[in-house]
């Protein structure tokens, strides 16, 4: 186990100012605790560049606005307060995580006047899963939990509490030997995995699942984006789970697992195989300041 998070050295960006590491704490009865009314987002910066900055801090206020609060702070300045707390602590690749909550002047289920704080906090985080396992393809399990309807819950912002399930789900999965779950939707139809975006290759195409209860990662729209220019046609579609015995290839994608191939998931079987490297191969190449001036 590593240094705890708390513990760590640098600083972060605080409320409009940078404070020292330890020292950015928040109340025991703050309402983003007890009522799950907090946002974030994750990203990461290569070469010094947070990779499509503008578009997470887009999404970051989009989902403060879903849980009925708006960050005090334009897109401009959040682009601007990231940039500089990868500056500041000197992580030129940095994962980041910009954060943002209602305080804790009201406690209790209504809180519209409470304050709304805005953190952003960057640290070295390498390969969200151990490289060899990576290259040959993860295992994952198949959640209990399902992704809930989206008449139940702010689906489509990427806010803390929809992340109590997976949580749960990947812990599950874990005690029983793989790394992640794939999770289905209220309708038992495939929808993504714990905390990344899920594709299929079939007969040279790309299927993956409409984006209608979780959130459309960023990453994912790199990966469509990318297998466009490669001629590559990807299929937005529902997807049974007893489609996947007819599938290829298998792989995920998100800020933290980037481009991760699958082995396994549950009794199906899947071969990393020239679609998925491909577009780890294009994916590493985009998130490189050289490589994103010279797509556009």
């Amino acid at each position: 186990m590593g240094v705890s998070f708390d513990k760590l050295d640098g600083v972060i960006w605080f409320d409009g100012k940078l404070v020292p590491w330890q020292e950015a704490n928040v109340h025991v009865l703050t309402h983003g605790l007890h009522y799950a009314s907090c946002v974030f987002e994750g990203e990461r910066a290569y070469d010094g560049t947070v990779f499509r900055s503008t578009e997470h801090s887009l999404r970051l206020k989009a989902s403060a606005n879903i849980l009925d609060f708006e960050i005090p702070y334009s897109v401009a300045e959040i682009d601007a307060a990231k940039q500089l707390v990868v500056d500041r602590n000197d992580l030129p690749n940095a994962y980041l995580r910009p954060v943002a909550w209602r305080g804790s002047e009201m406690l209790g289920v209504a809180a519209s006047n409470n304050f709304i704080h805005l953190a952003i906090a960057a640290w070295d985080w390498p390969s969200y899963f151990d490289p060899a396992v990576k290259l040959r393809g993860i295992r994952m399990d198949l959640a209990d939990y399902r992704r809930p309807d989206p008449r139940t819950a702010p689906a489509l912002a990427k806010a803390s509490g929809l992340y109590m399930i997976c949580t749960i789900s990947k812990h599950r999965a874990e005690r029983k030997g793989y790394t992640d779950a794939m999770m289905l939707d209220w309708e038992g139809r495939v929808a993504e995995c714990t905390a990344a975006n899920i594709f299929f290759a079939q007969d040279g195409k790309l299927h993956t699942p409409i984006a209608d209860c979780f959130l459309p990662g960023i990453t994912r729209a790199t990966v469509i984006e990318l297998a466009g220019r490669r001629g590559i046609e990807v299929v937005e579609r529902r997807i049974m789970p007893e489609e996947l015995a007819g599938f290829s290839e298998c792989f995920i994608t998100g800020t933290a697992a980037e481009v991760t191939p699958v082995a396994e998931i549950a009794q199906w079987r899947f071969k990393p195989g020239a679609i998925c490297e491909v577009l780890m191969t294009d994916f590493a190449a985009e998130v490189q300041p050289k490589g994103r001036q010279a797509a556009a």
